[in-house]
């Protein structure tokens, strides 16, 4: 039986036909053939502006506008909600401020800018979003303007859900299984709400440095998390909303997975490489989680949402360097050199066929025996590394790894 919210979010599927077409629901060959499944990529980074946060936007500024709430909006944001938050006062001609951190990237307030046009105002304010957020709301308190959240509101839950409805209109039936990213949980709600009378099973994907969804489930109530990694800027959220934990509250805690942000590189670069598909880290948690549930998902049908393609190509050299990092093909040393004339032929020596230099930094200080070396290596295997090691230790260079040191790997690398 066809619930409200179901008729209500495809209803809203076909306003958002004005705005841009449906986002292509590919059956993806190369994923397909590793994991022996059929593997489905929902496409939201080739939306307007290459996520699906315009679908929440759109929906809840259409229903504001209808019920003549208000003709003005504002939102705080550094990413893809104000990219969607701009697209949709640009399309309805209403006037909306945007609130973005003074840290916030210039491509990303220029894009933000390109997609509102004269219809919005970017305002940066404050160091952290916190300070951005609380700058919106008095803007809002004081002026009237309606607040636009990025994922806490009904509407924005039933905007997003339209992705639900696009897939069920392109397979020819309902798939096994969809992986989803959550940050906030807006996509992931609106999904689980829209499929809740059919037996699809959910994966939900969350970053290891922000699982508010995991936490919230573990102790059954909303937790705030103390810190988050905001290297996976798009679903990093130290708590998920309230409304879309209402909805979530009820799935089983092992559905709920936590992907590395180094394997999460090691995806990015695979993507970009083999597929030439661009995809923001956000973008490819629920392709990174297929590694994790191989065994569970041979024969069925996957439906994995790339959420978003909003990539900062500067980042791309960080990109390879956590991915390289995390498979164990890249490490750094603090080395300990002899202080003598031929020390660092005997260590090049020791170096593989396979073994590369990618950073060195030497300091020779007067009055001492040893100096000490940053080195970084790359080699072509994981034993490649092991075999080094031994031979540095069997002809007595001493050395300490530090590449998982993530304090020390902030300063030094």
């Amino acid at each position: 039986m066809t619930s409200s919210f179901q008729k209500s979010a495809e209803i809203t599927c076909l306003k958002m036909r004005d705005l841009f077409p449906e986002t292509p629901l590919q059956k993806n060959e190369y994923l397909s053939n590793i994991y022996g499944a059929n593997i489905y990529l929902k496409r939201e980074d080739l939306s307007p502006v290459r996520s699906y946060k315009i679908r929440g936007a759109f929906n809840a500024m259409s229903k504001a506008i209808k019920s003549g709430e208000t003709k003005k909006f504002v939102c705080a944001s550094a990413g893809n909600h104000a990219q969607g938050f701009a697209y949709a006062c640009q399309h309805f001609g209403v006037k909306g401020r945007i609130y973005m951190p003074v840290t916030t990237p210039q491509q990303k307030i220029t894009k933000t800018a390109s997609f509102g046009g004269n219809t919005i105002e970017i305002i940066m304010q404050g160091d952290y979003f916190d300070e951005t957020l609380k700058a919106a709301l008095e803007y809002s308190e004081n002026t009237g303007a309606a607040m636009l959240p990025p994922f806490d509101h009904l509407d924005v839950i039933e905007g997003q859900a339209s992705v639900g409805v696009e897939i069920l209109n392109q397979l020819e039936s309902p798939p096994d299984m969809i992986i989803t990213p959550v940050g906030g949980g807006g996509l992931s709600s609106g999904l689980v709400k829209y499929f809740n009378s059919y037996e699809i099973q959910f994966k939900f994907c969350e970053p290891m440095g922000g699982r508010s969804l995991f936490q919230s489930l573990k102790h059954k109530k909303l937790i705030t998390l103390d810190y988050v990694d905001n290297f996976v800027d798009g679903a990093a959220v130290a708590r998920i909303g309230d409304q879309n934990f209402n909805i979530l509250k009820n799935q089983n805690i092992e559905n709920v997975l936590g992907i590395p942000e180094g394997r999460i590189c090691a995806t990015i670069t695979e993507m970009l490489n083999i597929e030439g598909i661009v995809l923001e880290p956000a973008g490819a948690l629920a392709i990174d989680a297929l590694k994790d549930i191989r065994d569970q998902i041979v024969g069925k049908t996957v439906v994995c949402i790339a959420s978003g393609g909003n990539f900062d190509f500067e980042r791309l050299p960080d990109i390879k360097e956590r991915a390289l990092r995390f498979e164990g093909l890249k490490k750094y040393f603090i080395l300990r050199m002899p202080q003598r004339p031929g020390a660092l032929k005997d260590f090049l020596n020791l170096l593989g066929p396979n073994d590369d230099i990618a950073r060195f930094e030497y300091l020779k200080k007067s009055a001492r025996n040893f100096g000490s070396v940053l080195l970084g290596i790359e080699s072509g295997s994981v034993q490649g590394f092991d075999e080094l090691c031994k031979r540095m230790t069997d002809n007595g260079f001493s050395y300490e790894d530090i590449t998982n040191d993530d304090v020390l790997a902030q300063i030094l690398i």
